[in-house]
């Protein structure tokens, strides 16, 4: 588990743990209402559980808050930065993308029959 995940983990667990002390509940009261262990509960909210996404909002239901606030003030570990394409040529990527957003009929034609042109001519110079 990356060390993100688990800081992740671990906020959601003490939003849990804050916003059921706040509404006065028990990890027992809680685990009743989801029919669940209050061990489940306690390991929710030690992080040593991660609570999946059904189960979450089923807390937020219980805990009358929306899904969103156990992420309120969770700080970003780093900067992201945007995920490069996994595509083993991303020249070709571009292109068909590129392609796919030309609407013309008669223009995406054109640039079709360019691009056929242009590998024949690759082949025929390969194979010579």
């Amino acid at each position: 588990m990356s060390k993100l995940a688990k800081r992740v983990d671990d906020h959601v667990g003490e939003r849990i743990r804050e916003r059921r002390t706040m509404m006065g509940l028990t990890q027992e009261h809680l685990a009743q209402a989801l029919e669940i262990s209050y061990q489940q509960v306690q390991k929710y909210e030690t992080g040593a559980n991660r609570v999946s996404a059904g189960r979450l909002y089923e807390i937020a239901q219980r805990l009358e808050v929306d899904v969103s606030y156990f992420f309120d003030q969770l700080e970003p570990l780093t900067s992201s930065s945007p995920l490069e394409h996994g595509g083993k040529n991303r020249s070709t990527i571009e292109l068909v993308r590129n392609y796919s957003e030309i609407d013309e009929p008669s223009v995406r034609s054109a640039v079709s029959g360019l691009i056929k042109s242009l590998a024949g001519r690759e082949r025929k110079r390969k194979s010579a």
